[in-house]
């Protein structure tokens, strides 16, 4: 961190204890200088990202002042789903989102890609360029069922920051996370099965399910603590469950990091009920506290957790390069992915293997950590500036995902499309649900360039968030 970056953080947090209150002037450039040792330029690259940021605002001929601010808005509440098995919907609404994404000139506020502009991605290029004059004809071939020998090692190495302890052979490389997902479930659920999956989550997993002819359970989650383990508990009492799907690390939509004393508490659950638990740690990576959250498969003795993951989010999606720890089910994973895709395209395995080899990896995953983090304070502070009050918003603890929820009668669908003709698109809550609840949610992206043009689509969506709360506060009082 650079020292103007590092004064930024200081007096940020000052200002978020209160140290400096809303309207208070702040000390002169030349004041902080002689304080902190450094230069009067430091002291104004400082006061410029605090105004980025809008933590403060400044005032000719009288210096900087701390901006009048909303009082930050709480944290969505526990869910309350229907527990009882359903069927799957939403499909057509996941559809248009996936649309969206080779539409060049939208604003993808709502999706799920990383930040692919760093400069800590270009050896990747080059490994690629490299490899690809090589004309090594092996490249080209089909490779392991299992994936590639060296990126099987190089995952396994990895694994042990979450506080895993697995050799190549315990992993299968797959196309992307999401495969990974889809192989793991067919491997321990058969049609007309009943999974458990945390509500909200993510739509890729329902729609694996509803392809497969698998019914769901949503159970109640927090956006703190995760996945209620008391209603999980009556759900295995009531029906028989095969699997819960978890996302307990950098929750995608809710970003929380399910403390570790829960984690064991879920496992011992699904131990006393003979389940299975499909975990994606497909996020846990971009943690933000170090060392990285723990995942459930390291507290995994008897093979039931199966780990998926992938550099999807870490590195690219394009690579389309995820695996899986399968456990006990490991046969019936290769299984189901030689019915599925055979092996996985070879090239973008060689390529990540390398790309981790050579060391580039963990610099990487340090940058973007800390991009994200400084894109969510960012982020953050535009939806209070931006959006009206009587909304919650979660808490990330890493990632690049932030969930809002808005009042009960808001239509985030209708607010999607309003959104489209400013060509703005953001994920709607019923996208996160088996039933299509949370239509009155948005899930928004700040892996995003931190730029003016994303302040100004932030600000649009928060005047038009405005515009249909008192719509339904009018309609409300003509109803009565």
């Amino acid at each position: 961190m650079t020292r103007y970056q590092h004064l930024a953080c200081l007096l940020s947090d000052r200002i978020e204890q209160g140290l400096y209150r809303s309207g208070e002037r702040l000390p002169s450039v030349r004041t902080l200088s002689i304080e902190h040792g450094v230069s009067i330029s430091t002291v104004q690259q400082a006061y410029h990202v605090l105004e980025e940021k809008q933590l403060i605002v400044p005032q000719p001929r009288s210096g900087y002042f701390v901006a009048t601010r909303k009082a930050t808005p709480p944290v969505p509440a526990i869910t309350r789903p229907a527990q009882r098995p359903v069927e799957i919907t939403q499909w057509e609404s996941v559809l248009e989102l996936l649309s969206s994404r080779i539409e060049g000139d939208v604003i993808q506020l709502g999706s799920g890609i990383p930040d692919l502009t760093q400069p800590t991605l270009k050896p990747l290029w080059k490994i690629h360029a490299r490899m690809a004059q090589k004309q090594d004809i092996n490249l080209l071939n089909y490779d392991s069922l299992l994936g590639v020998a060296a990126l099987r090692e190089q995952v396994a190495r990895l694994t042990i920051d979450s506080g895993c302890q697995l050799t190549a052979d315990d992993i299968v490389i797959t196309t992307g996370c999401h495969e990974a997902l889809s192989v793991s479930i067919r491997a321990v659920c058969q049609p007309g099965d009943i999974i458990a999956v945390e509500s909200p989550t993510f739509h890729g997993t329902m729609q694996t399910l509803r392809g497969f002819g698998i019914r769901v359970i949503e159970i109640p989650t927090d956006s703190v603590t995760g996945i209620s383990l008391e209603a999980l508990e009556l759900a295995f009492e009531q029906w028989p469950i095969k699997a819960v799907v978890v996302v307990p690390n950098c929750n995608n939509p809710l970003g929380f990091i399910m403390p570790e004393a829960r984690k064991r508490a879920l496992l011992t659950l699904a131990q006393r009920f003979d389940a299975a638990i499909i975990e994606d740690d497909v996020y846990g990576e971009l943690a933000w506290e170090y060392p990285r959250p723990i995942s459930i498969k390291s507290l995994d003795m008897d093979g039931r957790v199966l780990l998926c993951s992938s550099f999807s989010k870490t590195l690219s999606p394009g690579l389309r390069v995820g695996w899986v720890a399968p456990g006990r089910y490991r046969e019936r994973v290769l299984h189901m992915k030689y019915i599925s895709t055979g092996s996985s395209a070879t090239v973008t395995q060689h390529v990540v293997a390398e790309f981790i080899r050579q060391g580039h990896y963990l610099p990487h995953l340090r940058r973007m950590r800390q991009v994200y983090q400084r894109n969510y304070e960012t982020l953050s502070c535009w939806v209070r500036h931006y959006f009206p009050c009587g909304i919650c918003v979660s808490r990330p603890q890493g990632s690049f995902l932030m969930w809002i929820e808005l009042p009960e009668a808001f239509d985030a669908v209708r607010l999607n499309a309003e959104l489209r003709e400013s060509k703005i698109q953001v994920a709607v809550g019923s996208l996160f649900s088996a039933s299509g609840k949370y239509r009155n949610c948005l899930r928004l992206n700040y892996a995003l360039p931190i730029n003016e043009a994303t302040e100004q689509a932030i600000a649009l969506v928060g005047a038009a968030v405005e515009r249909a709360m008192l719509a339904c506060s009018s309609e409300a009082e003509a109803s009565c």
